[in-house]
């Protein structure tokens, strides 16, 4: 993968980063991220080309916190068939609240 640019096609899902300064394996948190909660179906597809189930699973179940939307979240951890811990599953929530 190193060298690899990522497609241009995923401006849309990474729209504040600058495409082809983007490393594939450096931001590769990220970019599963981003594309998971705001890809278009062709995103989804040409994102599995790029990392393997393991990678998008691993990025999953260890979500950052505050970047997920819930329901994307609860889909993901559905389809992947993810358990996450409830402080864990609500930290990584995207929320104009202020967390405790």
């Amino acid at each position: 993968m190193k060298g690899k640019k990522l497609p241009a096609r995923f401006k849309r899902s990474l729209w504040s980063y600058k495409i082809n300064k983007i490393d594939i394996e450096k931001n590769k948190e990220e970019i599963i991220t981003q594309v998971l909660n705001h890809g278009s179906w062709d995103e989804l597809k040409l994102l599995n080309t790029i990392y393997s189930e393991n990678e998008i699973k691993q990025v999953v179940a260890q979500p950052r916190r505050g970047v997920w939307f819930e329901k994307v979240l609860n889909f993901w951890t559905i389809m992947l068939n993810i358990k996450l811990a409830n402080d864990v599953y609500n930290r990584a929530i995207f929320s104009m609240e202020p967390h405790d």
